[in-house]
């Protein structure tokens, strides 16, 4: 099994290779972001694992285009938003979902 660094790579040469980096553009790949996380939802919503984890995986892709494209790092982003959450104060509601104290 591949690292996440050695998988984000293998990424980003593969995007490379087919040209959407440097070619594409953040807008564009967030359009696709948007179409993967569509298919995800539709995934999640047939209980089909197989999609889900299809979808997951498509839409870390776009991600990383997108941090390549503004030359980024998805690592170096999911740390930047983990310092912002860590100490976050909220609550849990109906729905399920967390929501920070203002």
């Amino acid at each position: 099994m591949s690292s996440y660094p050695e998988l984000e790579l293998k990424v980003i040469r593969w995007s490379e290779a087919r040209k959407i980096i440097p070619n594409s553009t953040p807008a564009a790949q967030f359009k696709k972001l948007q179409e993967e996380i569509a298919e995800l939802h539709q995934a999640m919503a047939n209980d089909d694992m197989v999609e889900v984890v299809d979808g997951i995986g498509d839409s870390i892709v776009c991600l990383i285009n997108i941090c390549a494209l503004y030359d980024l790092n998805l690592t170096d982003c999911l740390e930047a938003a983990y310092h912002q959450i860590k100490d976050r104060r909220g609550y849990m509601n109906e729905e399920g979902i967390f929501v920070k104290e203002a």
